[in-house]
């Protein structure tokens, strides 16, 4: 056994007692969700295996709601990773202490506060178009608009926090060493960018983005408080039948939650694939 399969082999170790009671938890919901959505756990009627409830769905509100819920996460990723890398750079090359505590300040909060926070900034009777004088009507539907942009604007809020911790901790033990390295040997600014700061920060760009993703597709409640009522993503379809008076409509519920960890699980597989190749191109 060499050393570096001795490392790795710790590090598993390691990660067990966290990695053990993650994996009974999710396991045990999913597998609940999957058994209820064949029928086998019924809440009312006889258990019998059937893919009714998959049959029962509108293909059509399914295949919208899956286009809304990879565009809304695509969009919000895209611009948290944007953001968080940025704010990350900034951090570490000027040392800029207080916004890497703002960052961390702002991972906490949970998604409900700061759903209902943008919604009072950018709502048509909200802070900022009472900020800057708008009549009323003329204000952009922002909240509740066609194009989901204050769904958009939280998500990405929240999520380039969490980017920008995982970046800044990915640079913060090798980068300053390598970029002063590159700084004795010529190199301006931007060629330190490029060639330095950005490939060791590729692999945790690559991991949140990930996360966040699949956070944003089986997430819920910002879209519910700040989308619109229809199209509805899978989420928010998942949610709406499973808090329907007819009981009936629970099979339902679970099958599209399936449906939407499908997609989640989708997202770290390609995510996972992409890690490999950032890792084989550094």
């Amino acid at each position: 056994m060499n050393r570096r399969t001795a490392s790795s082999r710790r590090a598993a170790l390691l990660v067990l007692p966290a990695l053990l009671p993650t994996v009974l938890v999710l396991g045990a919901g999913l597998g609940a969700a999957v058994i209820q959505s064949l029928g086998l756990l019924p809440l009312v009627g006889k258990p019998e295996l059937s893919s009714a409830a998959y049959r029962a769905l509108v293909v059509d509100d399914v295949l919208t709601g899956l286009g809304v819920s990879v565009a809304i996460a695509a969009a919000s990723t895209s611009l948290a990773l944007l953001v968080g890398a940025t704010a990350a750079v900034l951090v570490q090359r000027s040392r800029i202490g207080g916004l890497a505590a703002v960052a961390a300040a702002v991972v906490p909060i949970p998604h409900l506060v700061g759903a209902a926070t943008v919604g009072l900034l950018l709502a048509d009777s909200g802070l900022v178009a009472r900020l800057v004088g708008a009549q009323p009507g003329t204000f952009p539907a922002l909240v509740g608009g066609p194009w989901w942009v204050a769904v958009v604007l939280e998500l990405a809020w929240k999520e380039s926090a969490f980017v920008a911790v995982v970046v800044l901790s990915s640079l913060a033990t090798t980068e300053r060493d390598l970029d002063e390295a590159a700084a004795g040997l010529g190199a301006g600014p931007w060629q330190r960018l490029r060639r330095v700061t950005l490939p060791l920060a590729a692999p945790a760009l690559v991991v949140s983005g990930t996360i966040s993703f699949a956070y944003v597709v089986g997430s819920y409640e910002v879209a519910w408080l700040l989308g619109r009522t229809y199209p509805e993503p899978l989420a928010v379809l998942a949610f709406r039948l499973f808090s329907d008076t007819d009981l009936t409509m629970r099979p339902q519920a679970l099958a599209v939650a399936v449906l939407t960890v499908a997609v989640a699980a989708g997202a770290l597989v390609a995510g996972a694939a992409l890690l490999r190749r950032v890792a084989v191109l550094r």
